[in-house]
């Protein structure tokens, strides 16, 4: 009866019943009134099946775009990049065989509506609209790249004056697959879980897919937030392509839960970023109006203006907003399989795949009937924000390091793919006691084009209209670099302080300095990749050494805490060897290593000395699996392997209690759940003489298990007076920390700090663990000021909490360490500033001193 009553419902609200899933033809889908050529195939031509039938996998879509491309006119397609599995990425061009011949010469006038220069001579109205339609960022809500078979079909084989108007009216840009490695794991679960006989209930596997799920990509980060930090080539690729073409409307096509009908934008209005025009908001519900018309027509249900926002420029949807574009988030209720049981009656895949392509073609319909007037917002938004740039009181921003140029370059790199100039400073100056020079600074003007990005990028904003956020309320890079920076204004910059435009970001090369020597080799670890340089020597055995204390060198060089020591005797390679060793290893690592002479330093400690320590190579374990956070785990997993060429091996919290971990000697707990693993094994290890590095509710998982001496403050409750229910979201709500920026003090003798200069440091907070002191002196390297906001929204009673608290705690366990920090230190892969106290941890938690040690077991 449940089943019948179901069904009974769908029909009612268009929902589509059970068959529709194994038997849905073209003709569920495709406008009853447009007539296709027959000579075009359609996917079922090509695929086997119909639309809707089966998941689609990544190589089929593939190869029907490919296909598509070489069947018709109307189509052109290029790769834009490579995942990190390896799979293309491509993007179709769509429209007239008459525009196609003529594409680059559209490309470039259609380029000029963001020059303020050039814009006003352009004639808008024989200008093409461009529109982007981009499909499935998360690969487990498939309903859009399974709806970009239809939308190219569509395109390719429809007939008549209506899409002939359109196509040569209109530049379409289809981004079929944005996550071609997340969409391949999900087709993969769902349709090797598909009975013959759909199964709907809501407990079958298929709709029960296994750790880290189809959302992310391969290191299970969330490509919906990288457009900003553009940390992966799915991203990097992507956004030159945006830059090349600079669209007037891009639709982002998403998934939300089961029980819910059709969302799109615009989100809630106090939620939009205050640096995107007011204008894009109110196109954005005029198009609106274009999706409500189509979804009327074929009885599906839908809502706007009611749930999400356009805050953080890092996602698909708000980012083209800062670009005199209009952003466009589609969130469709997911069948997460072929079809499920919801509140609303039997939610069939292709009832999802529908609402996505009927959107698609509402978007296109809107784009062409609004075409003067997206071009005209375009060329309105350029003019008046490099107007507002000139009357502007900061006029440029410099950023840099002495001591670290190759994170100074990482930053300079991803400011120049958003199409942003830099430049060298012309000749050295000092803001606040700090000299920025032409060989370590950058400066970004802020007269330009891109200002409204630049002042998103570089803000600081600490006071909000609304104190909700979807996603993260602070990203200022200068901060998650932990670079030097400073703002200029007209009192303290001049245009001629303009050195050379940087037109290519090349990485920075060092050397050995000093010649070759007998006796051995330091560098420092300032340097971002200093880490990996270690790690290359460990790997080929070579002996390593680390100064806990500062001395000199017989030519007057002073060394910091944590310089790295190699010791020319005793190592497997001969001397010659050893040095095109280093000379490699600094070319490749922006490390500058020093030949020493005398062991016999001019100051400080000698190189004897016991306070310089033998370093171990890390053997690191990273639990990963069911409970764990998947995109903090694969932020660690991403940073240690991608970047630093280390070999974490990852074990799953299933497979912990039956590993024999006794050949690790560190382990990394990212943000989650551990209750399944043996307390009683892990406490064991550490005291042995390992090193447990917890993050975020890794943190609670060994202070609830006695596994270190950490104590969680409690947070501070008093009896609420009575408020309305209606408002009940709203306050629990904003007293979320969906992230903000906030200043700690470090101490710089501290192993764990060793390569900082600085001893304040911006962390990013995620989340509303806060730790007490601990009542040792020295287990707690890094601090939260009294005053720690810096950037971003937190709530009153939430800011009592964290000041003065600890954001790192390390406590002795027998002859182990238990490092735990309440934040993710390798947010995103774009938080370079903190990774270092991450990697710290892993090479220096075994040297950590044992008085220090004993001090802290004392309160254990």
């Amino acid at each position: 009866m449940k089943n019948l009553k179901a069904l009974a419902i769908a029909a009612m609200l268009g929902l589509g019943q059970v068959a529709t899933a194994q038997q849905a033809e073209l003709s569920y889908y495709l406008p009853k009134e447009v007539q296709y050529n027959k000579q075009i195939p359609t996917p079922k031509d090509i695929l086997g099946y119909n639309v809707g039938e089966w998941h689609v996998s990544h190589d089929q879509l593939a190869m029907y775009m490919r296909q598509m491309a070489s069947l018709s006119d109307r189509i052109s397609i290029v790769e834009y990049g490579r995942t990190h599995e390896n799979r293309p990425l491509y993007l179709l061009t769509v429209t007239s065989p008459e525009n196609h011949k003529n594409i680059e010469t559209i490309k470039a006038e259609h380029k000029k509506l963001t020059n303020p220069t050039e814009s006003g001579k352009l004639n808008i109205k024989d200008m093409p609209a461009v529109v982007w339609m981009g499909y499935s960022v998360h690969g487990n809500e498939p309903s859009g790249s399974n709806a970009s078979l239809l939308a190219v079909y569509h395109l390719a084989a429809a007939q008549g004056p209506e899409i002939e108007k359109l196509l040569k009216e209109t530049v379409i840009l289809i981004d079929p697959s944005i996550n071609p490695d997340g969409l391949n794991r999900f087709a993969s679960w769902v349709n090797s879980h598909r009975s013959k006989n759909l199964i709907t209930d809501s407990n079958s596997a298929e709709f029960d897919e296994a750790w880290p799920r189809g959302r992310t990509n391969h290191y299970w980060f969330d490509l919906n937030r990288d457009w900003l930090p553009l940390q992966h080539p799915e991203s990097r690729g992507r956004l030159a392509k945006f830059h090349e073409w600079k669209p007037n409307v891009l639709t982002d096509h998403h998934e939300m839960g089961t029980n819910s009908t059709f969302f799109f934008q615009p989100g809630i209005p106090s939620r939009n970023h205050p640096l995107s025009p007011e204008n894009g908001f109110k196109l954005t519900q005029k198009i609106g109006t274009y999706h409500a018309k189509a979804l009327d027509k074929i009885g599906s249900f839908y809502y706007t203006e009611e749930s999400f926002d356009d805050f953080y420029y890092g996602k698909g949807s708000t980012y083209p907003d800062v670009h005199g574009a209009v952003g466009i988030l589609f969130e469709q209720a997911s069948s997460r399989g072929h079809a499920q049981e919801s509140t609303n009656g039997v939610l069939s895949f292709p009832f999802t795949i529908r609402n996505q392509f009927t959107t698609t073609l509402s978007t296109l319909e809107a784009a062409q009937a609004m075409r003067e007037e997206l071009l005209t917002h375009q060329r309105d938004f350029y003019k008046s924000s490099y107007n507002d740039s000139k009357k502007a009181p900061v006029k440029a921003y410099v950023f840099g390091s002495e001591k670290d140029k190759a994170k100074a370059y990482h930053l300079a790199e991803i400011i120049k793919q958003h199409q942003i100039d830099i430049y060298r400073p012309k000749e050295s100056f000092k803001i606040d006691n700090i000299t920025y020079t032409p060989e370590n600074a950058y400066i970004v003007p802020t007269e330009q084009p891109q200002y409204k990005l630049i002042e998103g990028m570089f803000e600081k904003r600490t006071k909000f209209q609304d104190s909700l956020f979807y996603d993260i309320s602070a990203w200022t890079f200068p901060l998650a670099f932990d670079l030097d920076h400073a703002s200029l204004s007209g009192k303290n910059f001049k245009s001629n302080q303009l050195g050379q435009k940087v037109e290519n970001v090349t990485f920075p090369k060092d050397e050995i300095v000093g010649g070759k020597s007998n006796y051995a080799y330091v560098f420092e670890w300032h340097g971002y990749f200093a880490p990996r340089a270690l790690n290359m020597l460990m790997e080929r055995g070579i002996q390593t050494r680390v100064a806990t204390d500062k001395f000199g060198s017989d030519n007057g060089k002073q060394f910091d805490y944590g310089s790295i020591l190699i010791p020319v005797t005793g190592q497997p390679v001969s001397g010659d060897e050893l040095h095109a060793i280093l000379q490699e290893i600094a070319t490749q690592n922006a490390v500058q290593v020093h030949a020493m002479t005398t062991g016999l330093s001019s100051q400080g400690i000698k190189l004897g000395s016991p306070m310089v320590t033998t370093l171990q190579q890390p053997k690191i374990l990273m639990l990963i699996g069911d409970g764990v956070n998947s995109n903090d785990v694969g932020e660690a997993w991403h940073l240690l392997d991608e970047r630093f060429n280390m070999k974490p091996t990852l074990v799953s919290t299933t497979r912990f209690n039956r590993v024999d971990i006794g050949k690790y000697n560190v382990i990394v707990m990212a943000d989650g759940s551990y209750n399944s693993i043996s307390k009683d094994k892990m406490r064991s290890w550490v005291q042995q003489g390992g090193t447990v590095v917890g993050m975020g509710d890794a943190v609670r998982w060994l202070a609830d298990n006695g596994i270190g001496n950490i104590t969680i403050k409690k947070s501070e409750s008093e009896a609420a007076p009575q408020k309305a229910y209606a408002d009940m979201s709203n306050e629990t709500g904003a007293q979320v920390i969906g992230g903000a920026i906030f200043e700690t003090k470090l101490d710089l003798t501290h192993p764990l700090a060793y390569g900082y200069t600085d001893d304040q440091m911006p962390i990013f907070r995620s989340n509303t663990l806060f730790l007490e002191r601990s009542k040792s002196p020295y287990a707690n390297p890094v601090m939260y000021t009294a005053n720690p906001l810096m950037a971003g929204y937190i709530s009153k009673p939430n800011l009592q909490q964290i000041k003065g608290s600890a954001a790192v705690d390390v406590s002795a366990l027998g002859a182990g360490k238990v490092i735990a920090m309440p934040d993710n230190p390798n947010f995103r892969a774009f938080w370079y500033g903190t990774n270092k106290l991450f990697l710290n941890s892993i090479f220096f938690g075994q040297i950590i001193s044992g008085s220090s040690a004993r001090a802290e077991d004392a309160h254990n």
